[in-house]
């Protein structure tokens, strides 16, 4: 056995075991996207066979959580890129999902109609408890941008909810 494969295997645990711990994360995450609950489990059915595949390309295993996480959002945008090409007549077809992500319905609804990339900085922030660095890495995006987007985010929900300031 070459050395490259020995790394190449340990990486690939890594994956599996941050797979299996957050699997219920990445579920509930594509579910809020999705609001179907087929789509969620292929989102992240898809999102751990590309994470194992290619998990030999992680160069920092110290980020594996992070690069995980980024696979999953990538795969949600891939899907809902997806659903946008769908006809409105495929669309009827689409059921939504019976089961409630959030306690509360109003928030529910206010985080749904944001924008993808706002909704993603208040979802990781506040739901998966994220440090804004390890979003910026997730989004491929600047600490600086992720701030303003948290912050035009909550924004628009306390708006939404008839919250002030």
């Amino acid at each position: 056995m070459f050395f490259g494969e020995s790394r190449s295997k340990e990486k690939e645990k890594i994956i599996e075991e941050i797979l299996n711990k957050k699997y219920n994360s990445y579920y509930r995450m594509a579910l809020s996207y999705t609001q179907n609950e087929e789509d969620a489990a292929d989102i992240v059915q898809e999102g751990a066979y590309k994470a194992i595949l290619n998990s030999d390309s992680l160069k920092n295993i110290e980020y594996a959580e992070t690069w995980v996480y980024k696979i999953m959002m990538n795969e949600i945008f891939r899907l809902l890129g997806k659903k946008k090409e769908l006809s409105t007549e495929e669309m009827e077809t689409i059921e939504p999902s019976k089961e409630d992500v959030y306690e509360d319905i109003d928030l529910q609804h206010a985080i749904e109609s944001m924008n993808p990339q706002d909704r993603a900085v208040i979802q990781l922030r506040y739901f998966e408890d994220m440090p804004l660095d390890e979003i910026a890495k997730v989004l491929e995006e600047n600490v600086s941008t992720i701030k303003s987007r948290l912050y035009r985010g909550l924004k628009k929900l306390r708006l939404e909810l008839g919250e002030e300031g």
